[in-house]
């Protein structure tokens, strides 16, 4: 299959820029799976579309102000790194700019309580860096970093909180999981009252899910990995939630990602408690094993994201509902509107 197969005109204002003050005030397209149906709400109508028995899968990890801003020790230069992945043992995977200045050996620093030497360099532009430092890491990063917001949002982040989900828990993440932006814990008690289950699982997302692709063809992009984490209770709620016939609705494309790379592992036995990495590339032919309905945002055209929901709704009944949303004029991306698969 050929990337541009997944391609779509989005005029640039569609890009939400800023957090709506009000998390439930996004609009939210609903997209029925086995007829192509479309049609039109308010997020808090969600609740129409759960049903007593579903479970409903967050992902509770939680954004680090991953973006730091410093010098190269020798000439001063500045010099930025973005964090996206904890290695252990105060080394993490990053991307630095500027990536020609900053080869293996060079180090940076961050003001005077914090600096990074490169280890490595891998076959994408990561490096690995070894920080030294005084006192605790996540306590300097809070002070020093900043949020690290895609490149397409151009405006700046008054409320970091804004771009947290309001149940955000396990720190690690260097992107939110954005479908979870639109729900307060007003509405997540709606959920309940109406006999819908919650459950949370983990995955620390990485930016290798909202990278462009460099390949023509999609079955050779390889994904970079995650962190994920599923606990006994959520394992048991799963199991609970098929056995009674009831639906399990991913929040989120991270979430969709773990249930199914968690029931990959288990083949046709019960869920069980694991944690570990993940690199899962869902795209059209998959066959979902867990997720029977997905909350999500609008996606960038030929992006990993949006092969996933092909894979879930059809890749012309996805297209055509996205062709539908740039119409009624939408806002896209991170915080932007959602869409619902059922």
């Amino acid at each position: 299959m050929n990337v541009d197969l997944y391609d779509f005109e989005l005029p640039e204002e569609l890009i939400a820029q800023t957090p709506l003050a009000d998390r439930t005030a996004s609009r939210l397209l609903s997209l029925n799976k086995a007829t192509g149906e479309v049609r039109h709400h308010m997020f808090p109508e969600i609740l129409d579309y759960l049903q007593p028995g579903d479970t409903l899968v967050l992902n509770d990890t939680r954004v680090i102000p991953a973006r730091l801003f410093g010098a190269k020790r020798d000439t001063g230069a500045k010099a930025e790194v973005l964090l996206l992945k904890n290695l252990g043992d105060d080394r993490w995977e990053a991307l630095v700019k500027p990536g020609k200045k900053l080869k293996t050996g060079a180090v940076i620093t961050f003001g005077d309580e914090l600096t990074a030497t490169i280890e490595s360099e891998g076959d994408m532009g990561e490096r690995v860096l070894s920080f030294s430092y005084e006192g605790i890491f996540n306590e300097i990063l809070d002070r020093l970093g900043q949020m690290p917001l895609p490149p397409y949002i151009k405006e700046k982040l008054d409320d970091r909180e804004r771009y947290q989900t309001v149940y955000s828990k396990h720190e690690g993440s260097a992107a939110a999981p954005t479908a979870g932006l639109h729900f307060t814990n007003e509405l997540l008690e709606q959920v309940q009252a109406k006999g819908v289950d919650i459950a949370f699982i983990t995955l620390h997302v990485g930016l290798g899910t909202f990278r462009p692709m460099s390949v023509e063809r999609v079955e050779d992009h390889v994904m970079h990995e995650e962190y994920y984490i599923l606990s006994d209770e959520t394992a048991e709620l799963l199991n609970a939630t098929r056995q009674r016939g009831g639906r399990i609705i991913a929040v989120g494309t991270t979430s969709a990602r773990t249930l199914e790379t968690v029931a990959g592992k288990c083949q046709e036995g019960p869920i069980t408690a694991m944690s570990g990495w993940t690199g899962i590339f869902i795209y059209p032919g998959y066959e979902f094993k867990l997720v029977d309905a997905l909350l999500t945002n609008f996606h960038l055209p030929k992006s990993t994201l949006v092969m996933l929901v092909s894979a879930l709704a059809g890749r012309e009944r996805l297209l055509n509902a996205y062709r539908e949303a740039v119409e009624h004029q939408y806002r896209f991306f991170s915080f932007g509107d959602a869409m619902f698969i059922y």
